[in-house]
């Protein structure tokens, strides 16, 4: 599977849109897109292979890839999301539009087990939103990369980049015979902005106003930080799940447990981790961290 990016040209401008353009058409066409998520059953022997942030780590990319057996004949359903704007950087200029490239080959060569999920830092590069990551402006060393580059073609790579993130899930949804679903994201509101995000997010599709920084659902959603029990709980009723797996937050060992159903992933450092999950898991929280595998290891 890694072959195929190997075989990548990420330095034509008229390759990387049509790598893109094709990551987008796989995201909205894929049997399991339901709405704003994607949705599949845990039949017998359905794996997930679940990550945190991966911010263009390459090395962890390829591990995760790896354990996902892609091209065998028991494929896992692997998550990727919170892929660019990495630490890695070139006379001030962030390259990872090329990580976002890869991602979306992959999306394009098995679009029904590979999962992009929308998360913040993608969606702030396609709404040109400015913020920072350790002093770094982000969005505007990515799209210095992109100009450097590409030249005359920037616009059409910049184009076909927000196209790919406004093509991306919001969640993955693992239907479970018990009622007790998994729900993969990169995120869920803050605790104080509930009385503002709207639940039906993951029932619907996606519209430009859920893309409206600190207002629409979707913005909210992968923004938010500090979940609590509670809102843990209510959510979980909501939408009937059993455990949610998310990133966006710092986990010095890779992994951390939120009571009472939440598992939080981080993919991208030297201690990073991702679950290798038997969709039909016990889902109590003591189970599935014995579950996690550590990036350092592979």
């Amino acid at each position: 599977m890694l072959d195929l990016f190997d075989h990548l040209d990420l330095r034509s401008a008229e390759a990387v849109v049509s790598i893109l353009n094709s990551g987008s058409a796989a995201n909205r066409a894929a049997r399991c897109r339901a709405g704003s998520i994607d949705t599949v059953r845990a039949a017998p022997n359905t794996r997930l292979v679940l990550t945190g942030d991966l911010h263009d780590n390459p090395l962890h990319l390829a591990r995760v890839v790896r354990a996902a057996a892609l091209e065998g004949q028991s494929p896992a359903h692997l998550t990727l999301h919170e892929l660019i704007h990495g630490e890695r950087q070139g006379n001030g200029m962030d390259f990872s539009y090329r990580v976002l490239t890869r991602v979306a080959a992959l999306k394009a060569a098995h679009p029904e087990c590979v999962h992009t999920l929308l998360a913040n830092h993608e969606l702030a590069q396609a709404l040109g939103t400015t913020i920072a990551k350790d002093g770094v402006r982000v969005v505007e060393a990515f799209n210095e990369a992109v100009d450097y580059v590409f030249g005359a073609q920037a616009s059409n790579v910049r184009e076909a980049v927000t196209d790919f993130v406004r093509s991306m899930p919001i969640a993955l949804r693992v239907r479970r015979d018990d009622g007790a679903d998994i729900l993969c994201a990169h995120s869920l509101p803050a605790p104080e902005l509930m009385d503002r995000f709207d639940p039906t997010i993951i029932e619907r599709d996606l519209d430009d106003a859920d893309y409206m920084p600190r207002q629409g659902a979707a913005h909210l959603m992968i923004w938010g930080r500090g979940h609590t029990p509670a809102q843990l709980s209510q959510l979980a009723e909501r939408w009937s799940i059993g455990l949610f797996v998310l990133g966006h937050e710092h986990a010095e060992d890779g992994i951390y447990a939120v009571e009472p159903n939440t598992v939080v992933l981080n993919s991208d450092h030297a201690r990073g981790a991702y679950l290798d999950l038997d969709a039909r898991a016990d889902l109590r929280l003591d189970s599935v961290l014995t579950r996690a595998r550590s990036l350092a290891e592979r």
